[in-house]
């Protein structure tokens, strides 16, 4: 890495203000492009009902562009259904949701078919998505921070929604009111130039909104002080059907889903279902923009506005809740303006005073403000649309007053609610980020490091890295950092033909010839957030802690995963006293000719046997090597490098693995660490010999408050970067020498570690006789035909792998849950094995929502093996 690489990554402000440009531009252009495809399409679809008639063709469109917009999402970007908002709203909060370049193209492709097909959605919401997906695309192009990162994806969303609104102040504070919540200068700054050149582009191309004639409006519109009371009222009635149509949102997902169709088939219902409604209103509805400037000029009868709420609230409800691509914010624009449109009315009867025009506006924001609880954007929105002073005071009172009422009937905001329903929780989330940020690499770091000096020979490096099992060292030069060499510098000189080095000797070559200068580093005051993004950009395991080119320490995934292990455990994230590292006290090693190693802890004498005959299985299957080791506690107050143990037990039971791996001839390594931690001594050991895979054994259930699986396995699976794979063995074959596996099930559900619990099966059942294996779904009793394509795929990778001479079959089993399922399936049918597959992020989610793998392994008597995939280092 050069130095003005080095440089690049940190956010400079000329970078963020010529990104901010570039994101205006594009997210207005977007936009524009989705307003005239959109209208195009529109327009044809009304044109279409001259020609032919209205009640076939409507309904056929509604049909034909609903399931081509729902295929173009399922099938190209999931992430691109809905109104995209709640997307953006979880990636600016660093939930793993994706925003690219492929996501906006979708999204507005998507968003022009379903929008033109006559579905009642607003396209304000898809144009923040995709200004925010243009923006995280380009972010990729340089490499800057995280929190560079999120500040050009909001700015991005507040282009996209100045751009859509002609209003670039709206834009600004949309993103410090809903999504980014952050007033920081350079927050502010890059969403304002966003903004406003998004909002700029955006009228000199013809992207209007509403397309109001403000002449018209600013003539008409009025306020007097006799007229609070019916802004008021305006305001609760706006906040009343505000939360009823985000209540209304929701049941409609919740309705879909119940239906079990897929995401084409439920959009082309709802543009079916739109498109016979709309065929049986007068024709003036079939128009959405005609519609509301006939409200909003005051020149529609009430009961025209009764009609155009009530049936605009319920296809609203229908075209969202099947996850069409399309927002809320015209929608909700619509129904304002109907609701205030009738109040108008009314108080014009009532009083002889008064403009429906000015209750038709204010309840615009009022209605924007209680779906989207934004206030001061709603009121700034239709301000910035009309420019008309007259209606500040009025928008203040409706859009305040609708606000409170929703909240109070309704609390919290409808965009959290929507990503609740797909599992998303952002304050846990937020938390977890409060932490990452919080924390640093100093915090974290460890501070003892070896290190080469820069004068050192080639030949004395490559000596030194035969002693360690270290891939990589820094180098230093005067305690300063000056370069990194690692074991692929090394291989590129020994087969180099640069005649440089080629008839040179090894005691003659300089390691600071051939290091990489200026490597890669981070700062102590750098946050785990911006470590871990450089670590996962670049591909690399460990950073460099350099304060002024003094070398304080390294920090690697390890650390980080530690931290945030602890954070989830509730334990304190502030910076501890670290334990001392265990101390090897015997250890025997055999020639390293395995493509891996396997790890295998033993420490029961009664369960040890049976684990290293599956050890042994695996590392004949895969060609690893095995390490096996003994951990032995002393009390905290004793050093582990000074304290005198007893290893003849341990040495016994090592013996075993020895007697084992010389009948398979497996290449074996053992040794005894003295240790204050058991964890800690494992995690070292893993580290240290490179273990692509650990085995141990597993109680089966936990008594220890905050811990799935008891605290030494709970640390391991979490924290652990290699393959892990926990074994509960069953309460009879834990008492025999040489237990005979025969029966094995093992539940798929398509989840990432599926595969590896196939992959396993070749190996471990060596161990019985003529073993049978059953693979498994469980299916809820109300779904009639249960899809077994998993199992299927399943059954032709483990015959794909090796041909096997035993029995394999697929059958599903109906159940309430799936431990429900599983357990009774073993008592019936007298399973000797169950395999789980468990990706790490199942099992935390398993710590809130039941522990699967427990309920299992403590509701049978069979052996529970649980096999979580790598994580990658």
């Amino acid at each position: 890495m050069n130095q003005r690489f080095r440089t690049w990554w940190q956010p400079r402000r000329g970078l963020a203000i010529a990104e901010a440009c570039i994101i205006g531009l594009v997210a207005a252009l977007s936009a524009v492009f989705l307003k005239v495809g959109s209208g195009w399409l529109g327009t044809w679809r009304v044109h279409t009902t001259h020609l032919l008639p209205t009640w076939l063709v409507l309904p056929a469109i509604g049909l034909v562009l609903g399931f081509l917009a729902g295929w173009l999402v399922d099938r190209l970007a999931p992430e691109a259904s809905g109104s995209g908002i709640p997307q953006v709203k979880a990636s600016l909060a660093n939930v793993p949701v994706t925003l690219s370049w492929r996501v906006a193209g979708v999204k507005l492709l998507s968003a022009i078919v379903a929008i033109g097909s006559g579905m009642t959605l607003g396209r304000q919401g898809p144009t923040v998505q995709v200004g925010a997906g243009l923006a995280a695309g380009m972010s990729r192009w340089v490499p800057t921070s995280p929190d560079h990162r999120r500040q050009m994806i909001a700015a991005g969303a507040g282009a996209g929604l100045a751009a859509a609104f002609n209003a670039p102040i709206a834009g600004v504070l949309f993103i410090v009111e809903e999504l980014l919540q952050d007033l920081s200068g350079l927050t502010l700054g890059t969403a304002i130039i966003a903004s406003f050149i998004g909002g700029v582009i955006s009228r000199l191309l013809g992207g209007g909104s509403l397309d109001l004639n403000l002449q018209l409006v600013k003539s008409s519109s009025q306020f007097s002080i006799p007229e609070i009371p019916f802004f008021i009222l305006l305001g609760i009635l706006a906040g009343l059907f505000g939360a009823l149509f985000n209540r209304g949102i929701i049941f409609s997902i919740k309705f879909y889903e119940r239906l079990h169709i897929s995401l084409p088939l439920r959009v082309a219902l709802a543009g079916f279902i739109s498109g016979i409604v709309v065929a049986l209103l007068p024709p003036s509805f079939r128009d959405n923009t005609g519609l509301r400037e006939s409200l909003i000029t005051g020149n529609s009868h009430p009961s025209v506005a009764a009609i155009a709420f009530a049936a605009q609230f319920i296809l609203t409800l229908i075209a969202f809740g099947s996850g069409a691509p399309g927002g809320l914010f015209a929608p909700s624009l619509i129904l304002g303006s109907c609701l205030g449109h009738i109040i108008g009315v009314s108080e014009l009867y009532i009083t002889g005073v008064g403009s429906p025009t000015t209750y038709a506006l204010a309840g615009m924001g009022g209605f924007f403000s209680a779906v989207s609880k934004v206030p001061i954007t709603a009121i700034v929105i239709v301000f910035e649309m009309t420019t008309d002073f007259n209606l500040v005071l009025p928008l203040m009172i409706v859009s305040v007053a609708a606000y409170l009422v929703a909240d109070k009937v309704v609390p919290g905001s409808l965009y959290e609610k929507l990503l609740e329903l797909k599992g998303i929780t952002l304050t846990k989330e937020v938390a977890m980020e409060g932490a990452l940020s919080k924390l640093t690499a100093k915090d974290v770091m460890q501070e003892r490091v070896e290190t080469l000096d820069a004068e050192m020979t080639l030949e004395e490096a490559m000596q030194a890295f035969a002693r360690s099992h270290h891939r990589g060292f820094p180098v230093v030069e005067d305690s300063k950092l000056v370069g990194i060499v690692t074991q692929s510098d090394l291989l590129k000189i020994r087969e180099s033909t640069n005649h440089t080095f080629h008839d040179r000797n090894l005691a003659d070559i300089f390691l600071k010839e051939i290091m990489t200068s200026v490597p890669m580093t981070v700062s102590p005051i750098h946050t785990l957030s911006n470590v871990l993004y450089l670590l996962d950009r670049h591909q690399i395991s460990r950073l460099p802690v350099v304060d002024r080119r003094k070398l304080i320490g390294i920090i690697t995934r390890a650390d980080i995963i530690r931290a945030e292990a602890d954070h989830l455990n509730g334990e304190n994230a502030t910076p501890k006293l670290r334990p001392e590292p265990s101390y090897i006290v015997y250890q025997t090693r055999s020639p390293s000719t395995g493509r891996g190693r396997l790890l295998v802890p033993v420490a029961n004498p009664e369960t040890a046997g049976v684990l290293l005959q599956m050890a042994a299985a695996i590392a004949r299957d895969r060609h690893y090597e095995i390490d096996c080791v003994q951990v032995m506690l002393i009390p905290r107050h004793s050093s582990p490098s000074e304290t005198q143990v007893r290893t003849a037990k341990s040495r016994r039971l090592l013996r075993q693995a020895e007697v084992l791996a010389k009948k398979w001839k497996i290449p074996l390594h053992t040794q005894i660490r003295v240790t204050h931690d058991v964890a800690q001594a494992i995690l070292e050991t893993i580290n240290e010999q490179h273990i692509d895979l650990i085995l141990m054994g597993w109680k089966g259930n936990t008594s220890t408050p905050g811990r799935i699986f008891g605290s030494v396995v709970d640390i391991i699976i979490r924290q652990a970067t290699c393959e892990v794979v926990l074994v509960k063995l069953g309460t009879t074959q834990s008492s025999i020498p040489s237990p005979q596996f025969n029966r094995w099930l093992v539940p798929v559900a398509g989840g990432p570690n599926s595969p590896l619990a196939i992959k396993l099966l070749p190996a471990l059942i060596t161990l019985g006789n003529d073993p049978k294996i059953r693979l498994t779904q469980v299916f809820k009793p109300s779904e009639l035909k249960p899809d077994m394509s998993i199992s299927e795929q399943a059954i032709r990778r483990l015959m794909r792998r090796r041909k096997l001479s035993s029995t394999v079959v697929a059958l599903p089993v109906q159940a309430n849950s799936v431990a429900e399922g599983v357990i009774n399936l073993v008592k019936t049918e007298g399973y000797d094995v169950v395999v789980l597959g468990a990706s790490r992020e199942g099992l935390l989610q398993q710590a809130i929502q039941g522990n699967i793998p427990e309920a299992i392994a403590s509701g049978v008597e069979s052996t529970v093996i649980l096999v979580r995939g790598a994580m990658q280092k």
